[in-house]
């Protein structure tokens, strides 16, 4: 049980980590905030084929947010005024 529970919690620090590599705000913020409600909509979940089944799906996310990651940077736009320094 403890080797699954370091596999969630390692993907999720990847995805995480991942989801905040987008240089788009809007794309940043939705993707850190999807990761955390559906792992925490999920904490609780016992069902062996159901926590393979949601792994298997969490690999395929982040699949998916490592290529939207790269074909974002290839357009990079301004930083919105929410994301600006002011000093």
């Amino acid at each position: 049980m403890s080797a699954l529970r370091s596999e969630v919690l390692k993907l999720y620090k990847s995805l995480l980590r991942e989801g905040s590599k987008f240089s788009n705000y809007n794309f940043r913020m939705y993707a850190l905030r999807r990761v955390k409600d559906k792992f925490h909509g999920h904490k609780l979940e016992t069902d062996p084929k159901k926590i393979d089944a949601l792994i298997s799906s969490a690999n395929q996310n982040l699949d998916i947010i490592r290529r939207q990651v790269i074909v974002g940077n290839l357009y990079k736009t301004d930083n919105l005024v929410i994301e600006k320094n002011v000093s």
